[in-house]
């Protein structure tokens, strides 16, 4: 676990309204997955600074018990073109801790990290949260995924 400093940064992807309650979250966030390696959304994406895949979790109605937005996409370089269906955001940056996950995707590797960030003492912004899927998370089987929580 380290601390870090985020800079601003802008997404584009597909997002939508969820809650951790009665493992929503985790239903609702495989099927915007499905949605977005399915239908290839990655290509569609215009200005990409990269093909690394971020799942962001932000407009927290309140700590991470509360309904929030989940939002899966790219960093892009402006909002000035955002295809239809899909959400364009900008986010100030800030200060993040990250820490790294690997093992198999499969095998709940991503909310198994989560319950071990929700237990430890961090004084949580709740403003924007992250993973980032780069490299070395191409192999789903040997994933190593990065997680930003975002601090006061």
């Amino acid at each position: 676990m380290q601390q870090v400093h985020i800079e601003p940064f802008n997404l584009i992807g597909v997002s939508i309204r969820t809650t951790n309650a009665n493992g929503q979250a985790e239903q609702e966030i495989a099927a915007l997955w499905q949605r977005f390696i399915g239908g290839n959304l990655l290509a569609e994406i215009p200005n990409k600074t990269g093909d690394a895949i971020y799942s962001l979790y932000t407009d927290y109605e309140g700590d991470h018990t509360q309904p929030y937005t989940s939002l899966l996409g790219c960093s892009v370089k402006n909002l000035d073109e955002i295809p239809e269906g899909m959400t364009g955001r900008s986010f100030a940056g800030g200060t993040y801790i990250k820490t790294t996950a690997n093992g198999d995707l499969a095998k709940g590797l991503i909310v198994k990290h989560w319950s071990k960030i929700f237990e430890m003492e961090l004084d949580r912004a709740f403003v924007a949260d992250f993973e980032v899927f780069g490299e070395k998370a191409r192999n789903p089987s040997k994933a190593e995924v990065d997680f930003y929580v975002g601090i006061k």
